[in-house]
């Protein structure tokens, strides 16, 4: 892969380049198209960890996603300036780096979530074991290996891919080929995804209904097959970069509000990260002056995103020939300095162990496993039996009409219920039984 050919203003679903607002760039634009979209309203009542309280304000997956673009706009501005500054580019290429890129990045981490369903990764469980569970009462049909992979191994990724291209094509949302492709962290699809060791086929990034757009942007911007699969495109290891520096800091956070964890254990697992840093000294001189245990938190959290950002960006920089070889097989924070890995392990050890096992976590997942499953059944039974009056009504709910193929009318059953909020979906759930 060359840097001068991984980017396009050209957008899915439009003949050609679409006529320019005043004062936006196409790739702004992509971002006000998400921003204004109904999926991503949506998150503001989906889950990031914690349940929802009414009366703490921790993140949900809306402000998640807006906190991680912020992070992803410092990263692609960061390292596109550094690649303008290395490399001889063409005037537009040199434009697009230095100016353009950081929209491009913001908008994929804006829209990195936006496929997962209710409950978080507790949902996508649901979904995976329900269809596990009903492809074995009732067979496969007419599903290729790949279709029936696309249920039983349900992925919010690839489905963010599919509520971004075929869902709302219709409705004006046409990303252009960059964005999308900033997106896809697993460019593979199903059936050959899911494979250990190697990172760009740890999950899957497209089912097969949208496998033509992927090969379509994927052929538009000269990404590489590899294996079974497709290289990562460069982008994605930003926007990956973003995710991972503010989920590690920002779950503790929400844990110490929620009283779930003590501030002395929240300060024990950050301070280290800043040891040996040009930020070291700045943190010491603040940290007296600062009386209220928020506060400090607050320090905590600007010196350590902005450390490890411009860590990651010198990590991309610094391994840009295997990016663009499509050979790299870690993300930029399991690169950064061994100073940094030591602490970074006990941080998620800590998360793993203290917060994402939390009883008040564990209760909202298994709750939203219930529910999810039995959205599921309801509906896909309804789809197989359709002769009981209460099967016909069940299927009314849908909100599109139903055709005659059995994968495009499970989707639809799963696109439906994948975009519900989490209090959507219980309320449905009490509804209906």
């Amino acid at each position: 892969m060359i840097w001068e050919t991984l980017y396009s203003a050209k957008r899915l679903g439009s003949s050609g380049n679409t006529p320019l607002g005043i004062g936006r760039g196409a790739y702004i634009r992509d971002y006000d198209r998400v921003i204004f979209s109904s999926p991503f309203r949506k998150l503001q009542n989906k889950t990031q960890v914690f349940p929802l309280p009414g009366h703490f304000f921790v993140h949900n997956r809306l402000t998640h996603s807006l906190e991680v673009a912020s992070v992803g706009r410092t990263l692609g501005k960061l390292a596109g300036e550094k690649l303008a500054e290395k490399h001889t580019f063409s005037e537009e290429a040199e434009e697009f780096y230095r100016f353009e890129l950081s929209d491009v990045i913001q908008t994929a981490c804006l829209a990195h979530d936006i496929g997962n369903p209710p409950f978080g990764h507790f949902g996508e469980e649901a979904i995976r074991g329900f269809f596990a569970d009903f492809f074995s009462k009732w067979g496969t049909f007419d599903l290729s290996p790949v279709q029936v992979k696309d249920f039983t191994q349900f992925e919010g990724n690839a489905n963010a891919f599919r509520i971004l291209t075929s869902l709302f094509i219709a409705s004006g949302l046409k990303l252009t080929y960059t964005t999308l492709a900033s997106i896809v962290k697993y460019p593979v699809d199903s059936l050959n995804g899911f494979q250990k060791g190697d990172l760009a086929l740890k999950k899957s990034g497209f089912m097969d209904s949208e496998k033509a757009y992927f090969e379509e942007v994927a052929g538009s911007l000269n990404i590489p097959q590899k294996g079974k699969g497709y290289a990562r495109h460069p982008f994605v290891y930003l926007v990956e970069a973003a995710d991972d520096i503010c989920y590690r800091i920002i779950d503790l956070e929400d844990a110490y509000k929620l009283k779930v964890v003590s501030f002395e254990e929240v300060a024990t697992l950050l301070r280290p990260l800043l040891k040996g840093s040009s930020f070291e000294e700045y943190f010491d001189k603040q940290w007296g002056k600062i009386e209220d245990e928020e506060q400090k938190l607050s320090l905590f959290r600007a010196l350590l995103i902005n450390y490890l950002t411009q860590e990651c960006v010198k990590a991309f920089i610094d391994h840009e020939k295997e990016i663009l070889e499509g050979n790299l097989n870690k993300s930029l924070i399991d690169l950064l300095d061994s100073s940094l890995q030591e602490p970074l392990k006990a941080l998620n050890k800590f998360s793993v162990d203290r917060i994402y096992n939390h009883p008040s976590v564990i209760e909202k997942e298994l709750s939203g496993h219930h529910v999810l499953y039995g959205l599921l059944e309801d509906f896909c039974e309804a789809l197989v039996t359709q002769n009981s009056e209460r099967s016909k009504k069940i299927l009314r709910l849908l909100p599109v009409k139903l055709s005659h193929s059995v994968y495009a009318d499970l989707q639809k059953i799963v696109d439906y219920i994948s975009q519900m909020t989490d209090d959507f979906a219980v309320d449905l759930y009490k509804k209906v039984h």
